[in-house]
């Protein structure tokens, strides 16, 4: 019965550390102004892998230079890709036109665009396998499950130390 009450204890503690990390891992960045993003393809692969979590500033489009990675929408793309600022060039009219490249391709990407709005997301570091956790948790079955068995082992290990402490003050009144 002492190692199921241990069990129990670390169970509880392992499943309050891990919301905590997570708690970490989601609110953290904000506080420091870091928009997070999670690296779903291996065109980075070499700097950040499949499954990263990528932290990025938020800083002027006037302070990007050739080789920052930067997370943008590409024009006509339904879906945000972190590369390599492989060029910029003028665009003639004062403004300027960019080029990536995904580290693990072969060659730049086949568009160029303009950031139009005044910031621009600019990779600070990765994390490798954190993005993998949050694509999980962003599931709505993953959370649920994050929520329910510490709810259900706490509920649990409780039925089990009251049915232990009823039978014991059952056992004491029969004498």
């Amino acid at each position: 019965m002492v190692a199921l009450h241990r069990a129990g204890r670390w169970a509880s503690g392992a499943a309050l550390l891990a919301g905590v990390l997570v708690a970490l891992v989601v609110l953290l960045p904000a506080l420091f102004g870091w928009q997070r993003y999670v690296i779903v393809s291996g065109s980075m692969t070499g700097s950040y892998d499949r499954g990263s979590l990528v932290l990025a500033d938020v800083v002027p489009v006037s302070e990007l230079k050739v080789g920052d990675v930067i997370t943008y929408m590409p024009p006509a793309g339904d879906h945000l890709i972190t590369h390599r600022i492989a060029s910029i060039q003028g665009d003639g009219r004062g403004g300027r036109v960019f080029r990536t490249k995904g580290d693990a391709n072969a060659v730049a990407d086949p568009w160029t665009f303009r950031l139009d709005r005044p910031t621009q997301a600019r990779a600070r570091l990765g994390i490798p396998y954190v993005g993998h956790v949050l694509s999980a948790i962003s599931r709505r079955d993953v959370r649920m499950g994050v929520v329910a068995l510490p709810a259900l082992l706490i509920a649990a290990f409780s039925l089990v130390a009251l049915w232990r402490r009823l039978g014991a003050e059952a056992a004491e009144l029969a004498r």
